[in-house]
């Protein structure tokens, strides 16, 4: 199956900023400095999207049209700013009045060290990053501007990962502008964190969320030929450790027929309304013969962000973080913390799901079984098993908190299983939270977090943070610096600013 993920084309543009005050000979070194940094940008393995060198700009009107052109262009996913030389601020107030796309300000300079010998004032006025960033950099604040600040050489491998990583949080965030999120129902029953204002999402993020009831996708279901049954049905068993009573001929196979069926409906659906991802419900499945277990696992796996029990809000987000891991190794997948292990000294969170945990996040060739639910009232369903890898991770989760959205984040450490569980029939992962137990999920709890999360391997909290600069929402971050103290007082600070400036 392919990728639902494309991010061919794609591209983020490198604009100098500079004025004529300088001459011709003084500009022609801006252009040459600027088109190698671009170069070198765009060279780097890193970056996953192509950098585009633009022309100098040396005037409020060059400004203004750059930014036009780049809120227009559908391949631009953001804008790289530099300022070789001094660049007057006010020459960028009506550009960026109108900036529509995420920016970065790196603040650099062409040579790395200062030719001692050699320098004179020719030199300083062609390299006058130190300032004329600084100028660059007033405006944006004045503006109140949420952007991405880097400092350092442009060479330096730890500067071009963090334009490499501010690179991948736009792929997310561009993926989420007109992107189109189903749900299969409506969410669980009573619960409050799933749910949650869908239009302010859409005002704010850009994408949309709408139902469709479970017989409109048990029509498409239905529709799906038993051909194309069987291929899926033999993909199945060539790829996963195969249960013995649902290989062909045996008692339960026809369970993983109508899991196959369910999946081939389920993509159809999805690609034919152009959804990025989707939701079902347990509480919600007339028409449909058990819950999606392995067609949501590998509907994840293809790219689609998925939620339980209705969460739009967990679904897109764990698509903008398929977007944003795209080629790099390791997985994200929905993910709920399940159950604990308060052993003294070695405390950790169990975290799971009844059925949907992707396996792009697996260590081991997953075992391919079915079981009884136990909620639901529908027949046992097909569902993937496996253990996920130790390593660094984090879970993060978006809120809606009644006057804004929170993206919170908690780093944390995924340790491996030292027992069987031979009797938990579900995917399933180990960790520990940062800073430690105790703390990460009192502060968990004391921000509000949901029980619903989208767990990563291959993300971090910076790249979590500038992605939720690029939405203009607050963030938090549980880490290992994180006491509770602290965090309480940051909680009420950020209470009072959206307060004021009503966001």
């Amino acid at each position: 199956m392919k990728s639902s993920i494309n991010t061919r084309g794609l591209e983020v543009w490198f604009a100098t900023g500079s004025q004529n005050l300088y001459g011709e000979e003084t500009l022609k070194q801006v252009a040459k400095h600027s088109t190698m940094l671009a170069k070198s940008l765009n060279d780097a393995e890193a970056i996953p999207v192509k950098v585009v060198f633009k022309p100098v700009l040396k005037s409020t009107e060059e400004i203004y049209n750059l930014v036009i052109d780049a809120n227009s262009n559908k391949n631009c996913i953001g804008i790289i700013t530099w300022m070789h030389t001094f660049s007057p601020a006010k020459m960028w107030i009506n550009g960026l009045k109108i900036v529509q796309k995420p920016l970065l300000h790196l603040h650099t300079q062409f040579n790395r060290d200062i030719p001692w010998g050699e320098i004179d004032m020719d030199f300083m006025n062609l390299n006058q990053s130190a300032h004329g960033d600084r100028e660059f950099g007033f405006m944006m604040s004045r503006m109140r501007m949420e952007r991405k600040v880097v400092v350092g050489h442009w060479q330096d491998k730890n500067v071009i990962a963090q334009i490499a990583g501010w690179t991948r949080s736009a792929l997310g965030w561009n993926d989420w502008q007109g992107a189109k999120f189903v749900r299969f129902g409506d969410n669980m029953r009573y619960v409050a964190v799933t749910d949650g204002d869908k239009v302010e999402a859409e005002l704010k993020f850009g994408y949309s969320v709408n139902t469709y009831g479970i017989g409109d996708l048990a029509g498409v279901i239905n529709g799906v030929k038993e051909t194309a049954v069987t291929k899926l049905c033999d993909e199945y068993a060539e790829l996963y450790k195969l249960m013995p009573s649902l290989k062909k001929g045996n008692a339960q196979h026809q369970s993983l027929r109508d899991a196959a069926k369910m999946e081939l409906g389920m993509r159809k659906f999805l690609e034919e309304g152009n959804y990025k991802g989707f939701t079902d419900t347990f509480e919600d499945l007339h028409g449909l013969p058990q819950l999606p277990g392995i067609a949501t696992q590998r509907l994840m796996a293809d790219g689609y962000g998925f939620g339980g029990e209705g969460d739009w809000k967990t679904s897109a987000l764990v698509r903008a973080m398929k977007v944003m891991g795209t080629g790099l190794p390791g997985g994200n997948s929905f993910m709920e913390d399940y159950t604990y292990h308060f052993e003294p000294g070695n405390e950790m969170v169990l975290g799971s799901h009844m059925l949907e945990i992707c396996p792009s996040i697996a260590n081991t060739k997953p075992s391919c079984e079915i079981h009884p639910l136990g909620i639901g009232g529908k027949a046992d369903p097909v569902r993937l098993v496996f253990n996920v890898g130790a390593g660094p991770a984090l879970n993060a989760s978006i809120m809606d908190m009644g006057n804004r959205f929170r993206l919170l984040v908690n780093t944390v450490d995924a340790v491996k299983a030292t027992h069987d569980l031979p009797k938990l029939p579900v995917a399933r992962v180990l960790w520990k939270p940062h800073p430690n137990m105790q703390t990460g999920c009192a502060a968990w709890i004391h921000a509000g977090g949901a029980h619903h999360t989208g767990y990563s391997q291959n993300l971090t909290a910076e790249n979590m943070e500038d992605f939720a600069g690029m939405a203009g929402i607050e963030f938090v971050c549980i880490n290992k610096d994180t006491n509770i103290y602290n965090l309480k007082n940051e909680l009420r600070w950020n209470d009072v600013f959206y307060k004021i400036n009503g966001k």
